[in-house]
This record gives C-alpha cells, sequence and structure tokens, in this order.
C-alpha cells in the first residue's frame, strides 16, 4: 500500500524575525515515495522542513497537506497523518526508553481512552525495528548520541504515520549505523508505502536512498527532481560552489560525487612550492 498523501507548497515564504531565509517557494512531494532535501549550511533545509510540520508559520504562502493549510489543521489530526523528527530533539529529564517511544502513540489517544494492544505492538514493532529493544528500561539521558538517536526514530515510526520528515536523522551516527538507518527508513517506505522527506547533509547517501532529491540554494529551488538529473557537477557548483566529478556508483547505479579539492586536481595531488 503507498500513501496517497500529497505535500506541496506554494509560494512559501519563511524567516526568523528580519531576515527572510525561504523565499517564494514552490514544490511538491511525490507521495509515497523517499524524497532527500540538500543543500549548503544556512540555506534553509531544516526551515523548510519545520514549517512543512507547521512548527514555523509562513509569512506568506501555504504548505498543503491533501488541499488543506497544515498550520489551520487541528494538531492530533495533522499528527495522525504527519510525523516529524527535528534536528535537536530533546527528551524530558529521567524518561525511559520506552516511555519516550510510547509519546509517539499520542495522536492515537482519544479522550478518556485506554492504552491498549495496538499501542504495544507499535512500540514493540518501533523497537525492534531500530535495535533499541534492549535500551527499553534504560533512562534516555544515559545514552550516547547515536543510541538517543535511533530511540527518536522509534518514536517517530511508533506514530505510524503515512507522511514521515525527519531533519538530519543520521546525525551523531557512525557510517554502519548511517546505512542501518537509511535502509530501515527504506524498508518503512517499501513496506508500508511511507512518504519520507529527510534533510541529509551527505549528497552520496541522498543520491543513493533518496528517489527524488530537491536541492536548495540561498533558499530558492535550485533542481528538484530524480537523482541523476539533479545530482551533476554544474548542481554541486552551483548549490555548494564546489568543483567535483560526477560517476555512477558501482553500487547502487545511482549518482556518485567525487569532490575536487585545491589539492587534487585530475588524480594528482598538487604540492605548494
Amino acid at each position: 500500500m503507498t500513501s496517497d498523501h500529497t505535500l506541496t507548497v506554494e509560494r512559501l515564504t519563511v524567516g526568523y524575525a528580519d531576515r527572510v531565509v525561504i523565499d517564494s517557494l514552490d514544490l511538491l512531494v511525490p507521495p509515497g515515495r523517499i524524497t532527500a532535501i540538500v543543500g549548503a549550511n544556512a540555506c534553509g533545509k531544516s526551515t523548510l522542513l519545520r514549517s512543512m510540520s507547521r512548527l514555523l508559520a509562513p509569512r506568506a504562502g501555504n504548505v498543503l497537506l491533501d488541499g488543506r493549510e497544515v498550520h489551520r489543521m487541528p494538531a492530533k489530526e495533522l499528527a495522525r497523518t504527519l510525523g516529524l523528527l527535528p534536528q535537536s530533539p530533546i527528551a524530558p529529564e529521567g524518561i525511559t526508553v520506552a516511555d519516550l517511544v510510547g509519546r509517539g502513540r499520542n495522536p492515537h489517544q482519544r479522550l478518556l481512552s485506554r492504552w491498549s494492544a495496538d499501542d504495544d505492538a507499535a512500540v514493540a514493532a518501533a523497537l525492534d525495528a531500530t535495535h533499541t529493544a534492549d535500551l527499553a528500561d534504560r533512562s534516555v539521558d544515559e545514552l550516547s548520541g547515536g543510541q538517543r538517536q535511533r530511540v527518536w526514530i522509534a518514536m517517530a515510526l511508533a506514530q505510524q504515520t503515512e507522511v514521515l520528515l525527519l531533519d538530519e536523522p543520521t546525525t551523531f551516527l557512525d557510517v554502519s549505523h548511517q546505512v542501518e538507518v537509511l535502509d530501515l527508513l527504506t524498508d518503512l517506505n517499501a513496506d508500508r508505502g511511507t512518504t519520507i522527506v529527510m534533510v541529509l547533509h551527505d549528497l552520496n547517501m541522498a543520491a543513493r536512498y533518496a528517489d527524488h532529491l530537491i536541492a536548495l540554494a540561498g533558499g530558492s529551488l535550485h533542481a528538484a527532481g530524480e537523482p541523476a538529473e539533479v545530482l551533476t557537477e554544474e548542481c554541486v557548483r552551483a548549490v555548494f560552489g564546489l568543483d567535483s566529478q560526477v560517476i555512477t556508483d558501482p553500487v547502487s547505479g545511482k549518482p556518485l560525487m567525487l569532490p575536487i579539492g585545491r589539492h587534487h586536481v585530475a588524480g594528482e595531488r598538487v604540492r605548494l612550492p
């Protein structure tokens, strides 16, 4: 089953105080696919995600979920369809892993309703999928950065939304756990048809795991489309100010970006005088 919820951004302008970060942006998130947002630091990636999840109100324009403005939807109704893992979430002091993951079930709780077997099953499945079941009784305060990140992802999975937004979900993770998390999100997309939108810094991971890339530059949309269309040498130069060589990844068949620094030209190291 594939999510058919449509998430669109129309003429969106967002900022902080007197600074405009995103200016008159239009984009469409393909339903039931994995989308990665890439771009240089401070280009508006996290700001866009915060606006899409209604944490940040627009100055102009709209974010629409199935044609409805997310900023006008009741919070619980939105949370049953759209979930967010922010960049630096903060857990209540002393909370256990199981209790934190259980909070992902809050949008499904009705007034005076009791915790159900379905809630237990959702939490257990999320802990199992993120390999955090053995941490269930531990305090989140005691965990390493990587463990904590996987627990937050488990909470997002327990929410069981059809649209999931993640801001740098591989932060604090070593490369093996990065791959593990991205494989997990790919499984979620394949098995449940969940629409996934994630901000990633690693261009090659983004190209390997995403069906759709959105490249931002200076708060505007520079390019959007399949990885082979977006991750080009011209795009890397325009978005990151970096010379590169883009080849075909021998593992995935997706584009693979090789950065060219000033010490390496055409495979040779440049020696300074």
